[in-house]
């Protein structure tokens, strides 16, 4: 099925201008910049507006491309009262957002291979968006973060200050080891545990 988005500002690659997008199925196949005379095909635009199955006139408004959002809360499992892939990715979609990678820190923490399954499972069946998932590293999880299949997963989500269940980092040998053999992207928050207690403990007293 061919459909023409026409007569639509587009907002693309550092540039904005007059233009209309034919997409072939779920892609882009031709983007038509009609900006200047010199710039524009014509002819091509008007074959596309006889031959598309269906034209949207986008009657000038803003079309861009979906934002990749590389670092949510989705809160699925453990809890979802305060939102789940189902609806914080329908939310995601109504603000642009076509793209998303879900943190680990849930309950339980996705930080096993099983884990980050059940998740993927959850997504193919509800979510509105595309979706990615990280797994959590732990002091005890290593053998699992290296036997993970990074073409499914993400990354490795490393705390280096406490957060949510069990997944802390600050064995040293643990954290070498990761960064030397892990083969995939490690998304460090980079806290001081140490800094994190002792603040706590001041505001305590």
């Amino acid at each position: 099925m061919l459909t023409l988005l026409h007569n639509a500002e587009i907002v693309n690659e550092g540039r904005r201008f007059k233009g209309s997008i034919v997409i072939d199925g779920q892609f882009i196949s031709r983007i038509f910049d009609e900006s200047t005379p010199e710039a524009g095909d014509v002819s091509g635009l008007e074959a596309a507006l006889t031959s598309a199955d269906r034209v949207i006139d986008c009657e000038g408004a803003l079309l861009m491309p979906g934002v990749i959002d590389t670092h949510v809360h989705f809160r699925d499992p453990g809890l979802t009262e305060k939102g789940d892939i189902e609806t914080e990715s329908r939310a995601a979609v109504a603000g642009g957002v076509t793209s998303y990678i879900d943190m680990p820190n849930t309950r339980p923490a996705t930080v096993t291979r099983e884990a980050v399954d059940n998740k993927i499972k959850r997504a193919s069946e509800v979510s509105a968006a595309n979706f990615g998932f990280f797994i959590g590293a732990t002091n005890d999880n290593l053998p699992e973060l290296l036997d993970t299949d990074y073409t499914r997963v993400a990354g490795i989500k490393l705390f280096l200050g406490s957060s949510t269940g069990n997944m802390l980092v600050d064995d040293p040998d643990t954290l070498a080891t990761l960064f030397s053999k892990a083969p995939a992207l490690i998304a460090v928050h980079a806290e001081d545990e140490a800094i994190i207690r002792a603040s706590r403990e001041k505001l305590l007293e």
